[in-house]
């Protein structure tokens, strides 16, 4: 019996060594739950956002699914030159795909870059057209900064249009570094087109319709808004013997309205003005009607002593003139070996041009301050409630 047990008990041992060994799987279970995991809503939604992850294909798409984008930066397309490019299209078809994006709600297409082409497009009669499809791309900041940066420096996109893609970037947060980054144009270039949404509404028509330069917009934009339709008035009459004479005026007539803003008025032009100081015999001095008396005085002293200083550069002239009409040869016979040489009369003459230069330049600008106080009125409106 003491062996029978012996052998039934040895089994029993064993039994119980080997139990926790083989139960160990069970120990495994709460392990294998974590398949289970995977299979957590959490982790099944990721297929839900894969339309919303960013990816283009190539594609060809009906054009008739193709819409314009409402904010596309371009408002003026050249007919002729889409009349050219459709006639192009119909013999060649399409050789470049336009970029659009894809609504899942509405399954249609919106323009990125190519407006153009798709209007050439349905010109030419073409059903369908290539294009570079974006998925997970919404209507924002980002599309509207990829078609200015295709738009700008085309021939057909306006200074007026650039101007408004610009100023929509920066309300959208982007910095005027950043932009000109993007369209690959100077902070600068940047910062002058925006400033010419100050053009009244008058002004910025003729800009956009190439009868004023851009250049000289710029300029007048600074101006206020009375003035802008006073100065344009004048442009289009001609009264300007130039561009940059016309420059120069408008920037004489912003300091003047600028300094009669710090004294509390405001200054118009008005063509009744010039008028009124001649009659009155005031022509003399324009701009100097409101200065002191023995300001007066001084202001005709120095003129009379500058005015006896440019009536000598008759001298200057003649010597000039006569260095222009002799032969070189004679020159050269009558001015080798003198001091500093020929060489250094050379330069003599250079730096008088020069000079002069600078001086016709600053003429210039006299001038126009003078034009301008002469043809405008300064408007107090502290004295006119007072009378």
């Amino acid at each position: 019996m003491t062996a029978t047990e012996t052998a039934t008990e040895t089994p029993a041992i064993e039994t119980v060594t080997e139990a926790p060994a083989k139960k160990a799987p069970v120990a495994k279970k709460p392990a294998r739950k974590a398949p289970a995991a995977k299979a957590a809503p959490a982790k099944k939604a990721a297929p839900k956002q894969a339309g919303d992850e960013k990816r283009t294909q190539l594609r060809t798409i009906p054009t008739s699914k193709i819409d314009r984008d409402p904010g596309q930066p371009r408002e003026h397309f050249d007919e002729a030159a889409l009349q050219e490019l459709a006639k192009s299209m119909e013999k060649l078809g399409q050789l470049q795909p336009i970029n659009v994006r894809y609504s899942e709600d509405t399954k249609r297409f919106t323009i990125i870059m190519g407006e153009r082409r798709w209007r050439a497009a349905q010109m030419a009669g073409l059903t369908q057209m290539k294009a570079v499809v974006m998925h997970g791309v919404s209507e924002g900041r980002e599309t509207f900064a990829m078609a200015v940066a295709e738009n700008v420096g085309r021939a057909d996109m306006t200074p007026v249009e650039e101007a408004k893609a610009f100023h929509k970037l920066v309300e959208a947060d982007y910095t005027v570094d950043e932009v000109a980054e993007l369209v690959g144009k100077s902070a600068a270039y940047v910062q002058w087109r925006i400033d010419l949404l100050n053009l009244c509404p008058e002004a910025r028509e003729a800009l956009v319709k190439g009868q004023l330069p851009v250049g000289l917009s710029w300029y007048v934009g600074k101006l206020s808004n009375q003035n802008q339709v006073r100065f344009l008035a004048r442009w289009v009459r001609g009264d300007f013997k130039s561009a940059r004479d016309a420059e120069s005026f408008a920037q004489a007539l912003h300091t003047e309205e600028k300094r009669q803003e710090e004294q509390g008025s405001f200054f118009v032009l008005s063509d009744e003005a010039a008028a009124a100081r001649k009659d009155n015999g005031q022509d003399a001095l324009p701009g100097s009607l409101d200065v002191p008396d023995d300001e007066r005085e001084r202001i005709l002293a120095d003129r009379s002593k500058l005015v006896g200083k440019i009536d000598k550069l008759g001298q200057a002239g003649e010597i000039l003139s006569l260095l222009a009409a002799t032969d070189p040869e004679e020159l050269a016979l009558l001015l080798a070996g003198t001091p500093g040489g020929i060489g250094g009369h050379r330069l003599r003459i250079k730096h008088l041009q020069d000079i002069a230069t600078k001086a016709m330049a600053n003429l210039r600008k006299a001038e126009m301050v003078a034009e301008v106080r002469a043809n405008g009125l300064t408007v107090n409106p502290d004295a006119e409630t007072a009378a």
